[in-house]
Order: structure tokens, then sequence, then C-alpha cells
């Protein structure tokens, strides 16, 4: 099978070939996220599952610098390539790259710092407070190690290596895993083991794209020693702003989630949510891994000006994710009693609220692929701007309207239906700015 390159005429399988390894990269990454959730469900209790859902929403602010600097670095990279400028690529690149590496270690000390007042904000009270201490003041510590696996999955497909990010998710997954069974089942550390076993996998996620990098002299771009280009810093923060905004209205949201749960819900609620996540985020990540692998090349034809390109990966792009989000609707109607059973089958009250949740909330896969690509194409024709509109309409302004309004008017069923309403709303906000600014890819 031959090599893609970015210079390349992507057909629709030559999309898929290129951008599946960072699809499955953030899959499996999800996935085990997934499993670390289902053994502290069915070995720790639901009580553990609900702190694990309040501290990882909040620990998932910090890494969002990661993924701002990654997906706008490498619009700004892949561009200066296509414009056949190396050296100067190299230089953005260590440049976004140290800065990262400064900037996970002061947001891994906040969030230390932090996250059991975090806890507190949320509702956590008693028993359930003290799980979210225990389990956070280890899991905080994996924020650095995020920032930096956040910011090498754009990278890596920069510099035509996109199976690495796989790899690397891969390996780190299999350590997290291998270690939630040894520390929970076999010494019976609960909690504490479960985020221990975190850490250390997201240690090897973190240091591995820097070893490669600093030993691989003969990429597309090179890791030079430390320096600062402020302009560089701005224009890879201006592209990538969407990104972030994206990640920390998540995570935001999903703070607000769990304080309308716990209100119209109790624990019970937040529980039901974190199934819901854990589950959907394993699909979801289809769309984000789909987004971030086409960035570069959408980067690099830019810079090019192959607008004829541009408009081709557009349309092949748009069917790839509409038929995509379909059959994952399918799937998620049919298969949700199985899909929540595995979380939380020991408690049938339990099953049948997270069962309800997901077959509600299961309906934004129809409209989310279409908005997540929306953000990414201006992200990749490196125009911030549009593309944090389109962010911040879907993810922030609609979505919090929706989860704060709709409950008023179908109680529990309007907090699972907010994210649903709040995409297909954001699809015309989305269709809007494509063709205000059709000009800049057509």
């Amino acid at each position: 099978m031959s090599e893609i390159k970015l210079s390349d005429h992507f057909s629709i399988s030559g999309l898929l070939r290129f951008t599946f390894p960072t699809m499955m990269m953030m899959v499996f990454y999800n996935t085990y996220l997934c499993v670390d959730g289902l053994f502290i469900s069915n070995f720790v209790g639901s009580t553990a599952y609900a702190a694990v859902n309040i501290v990882g929403n909040y620990v998932l602010l910090f890494p969002v610098i990661g993924t701002m600097l990654g997906s706008g670095g490498a619009a700004l990279i892949s561009k200066t390539l296509g414009e056949k400028k190396g050296e100067l690529a190299s230089d953005q690149f260590s440049t976004v790259t140290w800065t990262s590496i400064a900037l996970a270690v002061i947001l891994t000390t906040i969030g230390v710092l932090t996250v059991v007042p975090a806890a507190r904000m949320q509702g956590a009270r008693g028993e359930l407070l003290e799980y979210c201490r225990s389990y956070g003041l280890i899991v905080t510590f994996t924020i650095g190690t995020y920032v930096v696996q956040s910011e090498f999955q754009y990278f890596f497909a920069v510099v035509e290596k996109e199976a690495l990010g796989f790899v690397s998710a891969l390996i780190a997954g299999f350590i997290n895993i291998s270690l939630d069974a040894l520390f929970i089942l076999v010494f019976g550390w609960g909690l504490r083991g479960a985020a221990i076993a975190s850490l250390l996998g997201s240690i090897f996620a973190g240091v591995f794209p820097i070893a490669y990098f600093l030993t691989h002299r003969d990429l597309a771009v090179r890791l030079k020693k430390p320096g600062f280009d402020p302009g560089t810093l701005l224009r890879a923060c201006t592209n990538g702003l969407s990104e972030m905004v994206v990640n920390v209205s998540l995570a935001l949201v999903g703070i607000l989630f769990n304080v309308q749960l716990m209100r119209y819900a109790g624990e019970d609620g937040v529980a039901a949510y974190g199934v819901i996540q854990a589950i959907t985020a394993v699909f979801l990540a289809v769309f984000a891994g789909y987004s971030a692998g086409v960035i570069p090349v959408i980067g690099y034809h830019f810079g090019d000006r192959n607008k004829p390109e541009l408009i081709s990966l557009l349309r092949k792009s748009l069917v790839i994710l509409t038929v995509t989000g379909v059959i994952m609707f399918v799937i998620s109607e049919a298969l949700a009693k199985v899909f929540a059973g595995i979380f939380v089958g020991y408690d049938r009250e339990l099953l049948e609220t997270s069962v309800r949740g997901l077959r509600i909330y299961g309906t934004v896969f129809l409209v989310t692929g279409c908005n997540v690509f929306g953000s990414a194409f201006f992200t990749g024709l490196n125009d911030g701007l549009n593309s944090a509109v389109i962010s911040v309409s879907r993810t922030m302004v609609l979505l919090v309207a929706c989860v704060l309004l709709l409950p008023l008017v179908w109680g529990l069923d309007g907090i699972w239906i907010s994210t649903a309403v709040a995409e297909a709303l954001s699809l015309i906000v989305t269709f809007i700015i494509f063709l205000k600014n059709k000009i800049k890819w057509a």
C-alpha cells in the first residue's frame, strides 16, 4: 500500500486511510477511559463512579491548551510546509512544543490545588466528596502529560507519522487497563488505585512523543533547542482557539450537567451521566479524530492555493461524517441497554435511567460530525475567528442555554436532549458561515 502524502489528491478511501490512525488513537484513548470507569463502577461502586465524573470534567479543562496549540500549530506548520519553507516550519514547531511543556507544569500545579474546591462547587458532599479528594489529588498530575499528548496527536499527522499517535495511545491504554486490574482487583486499592493507573499510563503517552521527535531528525519538521517566537505562538493560538473553546466548553458544560443532575436526579443522575459520557465519547472520538487528522491536509492545500482540492475535501468529508453519524445513531439506539448494563447492570434503577438517557442523548450523532468538521475546516484555513464562532455557538452559547432551559419543560429528559438540540441549531450557524466565507475555499 503506497504512502499517503499531504500533497496528494484525496479520494474518500484516501481520506479514511490518512485519518484512520488519528481516529483510532482518539477512539482507543476514550475506550481505555471507558474501561477505567467500568472497573470503578463495578468494583468500587456508583458513588465512586460519580466522583470520577465530577473530577474528570474539571480535569478536562486543563489539557485544552495542548489541543489549542496542537491544532492551531498543525494548521500553521502544514501551511508553511505547503509554501515550501521547511526550516521555518521547524522553528514554529519548536516554539509551540517548548511553550506547551512549560504551560503543562503550571497547569498541573493549578489543577492539584483546585480540584477539591471544584468538586465541592459541583455539589459533592460527604462520602462523594471524599472519593473526589482521594481520586482528584492523584489524577490531576496527569494534566501535564495530557497537554503534550493532546498536542502531538496533531503533530504526528503533520509529519505523516499519524500511526504513531495510535501506537502511543494503544500502549498507554494497555498500561492503564492492566494496572487497573492489578491495583483494584488484586491489591484492593479501590479508587486510588484507578487514579495511579491512569497517572502511570499517561506518563508514557506524554513522554513518548517528545522522545520520538528528539531522536528522529529526518522528519518534515525537527524539534530544535528551546526558543520563543511570539508571532508564531500568537498565530498558533488564534488558529487553534476554536478547538480550545470546544474542549473548555465541553468541560464547563459537563460541570453544569452535574449541577443540574444533582438537582433533578441526585447522585444516580451524575452516575448515569458518567455512563453516557463514557459510551458516547468513544463514538464522538471518531468525529474528533477525523477532523484532527484532516486539518494538516486542509492547511497544506490552503498554503498551496489548491482550491479544487479544498472543495473536494469538504464534499467528501461531509459524506463520510453524515453516513458515519447515522450508523452511530442506529447502533446506540439498538444497543443502549447492553452498553449501559456493562457499567451499572448491578443497579436496576440506575440502569433504567442510563438507558433512557443514552437513547435520547444518542440523537446527537446525527448532526455533531458536520459541526466538528466545520470548525476544523476553518482551522485548516488558518481562520481561527470563524472556527471559533462555530465552536462557541455549538458548545457554549447554545448548549448552555439548552441545558438550563429545556429541563424546565421536560425535566430530566430535557437535560439528556439538550446537547442534540444545541448541535442541530449550531448546524444552521455552520452552514451560514460557510456560505459567507465561500471565497476562501471555493
